[in-house]
């Protein structure tokens, strides 16, 4: 929930003993990411709600915080109107009403944009939701270009710290950019963009594997081969990653390779790989039963997912991890509508808000 320019924690003047439990929960802002962090996005819409019946949002950027949570609660539960609304309620982004400088008594020597980053993404990425795709990209491509003049007042700045997160920011927009254009098959765009962050940063090894992936969407085996190569010759260089997130990310494109190949076995053997180093790689885990149920050994394949859900059920539960497993017990068990109504009810009792309980097909 950073703002473009990080904002002063806000403090009671009162005694704490004197404090409404509510003026204690609203100004610390650390619950309301701890229920973000776990998912109980409900309770994060209760919080908003109940802190502004009260009146405790008093300083400017309290209210543009709050707002910021409570939108992308809305978001994360499929309320895609709701959030719309929120942001509507807001002027101009980049309004003098949202700037440090034009409140000198609260925030003395203070300049710059309080608006969080995340609404700026969330304007962008709610018309898109709602259905108008040209708004939503138009807005994108406005952010990413905002990202990059931050960048440009960084490194002007030397502002080394505050550059790094403004890199990840721009990353994060082009991935989101590149996820849209992918879903509607312009691949030529995605490369562009992928390309573009590539001749700041060559020997990325996650972004030359997602350029290698884009590679097999468009049917550039060997292109897609010469990248992933690249991501293993480069081994010295892991930029953000851990040796064991490297190595796993080595193994996966490998195994990528192989499935497109056809060649199950050798995939299954990477996946494994990757599994005994980080048992909480998921997309491992997927794919390892995804390869299983290629080479008919449903009975193997489900177990792999099964495991993962019940060992690590925080990593493990994603709707594309329940969608699979689901259609492998369509394809292996007569009864499988019972043993999903199961799958079901154990879900209901795990999963956070946002988890879309529509893809056990119950």
């Amino acid at each position: 929930m950073d703002s473009d320019s990080p904002s002063p924690r806000s403090e009671s003047q009162t005694d704490p003993l004197l404090r409404d439990p509510f003026d204690e929960l609203c100004h610390d802002l650390s619950s309301l990411q701890d229920l973000a962090s776990c998912g109980a996005w409900r309770s994060v819409i209760d919080k908003v709600s109940r802190a502004r019946a009260l009146s405790l949002l008093h300083k400017p950027h309290d209210h543009l915080t709050y707002l910021a949570f409570n939108a992308l609660a809305f978001t994360k539960l499929r309320r895609f109107n709701e959030a719309s609304a929120e942001l509507d309620s807001m002027e101009d982004l980049d309004s003098a009403h949202y700037r440090y400088e034009t409140y000198p008594k609260i925030y003395p020597n203070r300049v710059g944009s309080m608006v969080p980053f995340s609404l700026r993404w969330l304007h962008a990425l709610i018309p898109i939701k709602l259905g108008q795709r040209q708004q939503g990209m138009d807005r994108l491509y406005r952010l990413l270009d905002f990202v990059r003049e931050k960048i440009k007042d960084k490194e002007n700045s030397n502002l080394s710290v505050s550059l790094g997160m403004w890199r990840k920011r721009e990353v994060f927009v082009v991935n989101c950019v590149i996820g849209h254009h992918l879903s509607h098959k312009e691949f030529g765009a995605c490369l562009s963009l992928m390309k573009e962050l590539l001749s700041r940063d060559s020997s990325d090894p996650i972004l030359i594997s997602q350029l290698g992936y884009m590679q097999l969407q468009i049917g550039d085996l060997e292109g897609a081969k010469v990248s992933f190569m690249k991501v293993e010759n480069e081994g010295k260089n892991h930029g953000s990653l851990s040796e064991v997130e490297y190595q796993n990310l080595v193994n996966r494109n490998k195994a990528l390779v192989y499935m497109v190949g056809k060649d199950y076995v050798s995939a299954v053997r990477e996946y494994e790989e990757c599994i005994e180093r980080d048992s909480t790689d998921v997309v491992a885990v997927n794919n390892k039963a995804l390869s299983l149920m290629y080479l008919r050994d449903l009975s193997d394949s489900i177990k792999v997912l099964e495991n993962a859900l019940e060992r690590v059920p925080t990593v493990a539960l994603n709707e594309t991890i329940v969608v699979n497993l689901c259609s492998m017990y369509e394809l292996a068990y007569v009864n499988h509508s019972d043993i999903k109504r199961t799958l079901s009810s154990w879900i209901a009792r795990v999963a956070p808000d946002d988890f879309d309980s529509t893809c056990t097909r119950t």
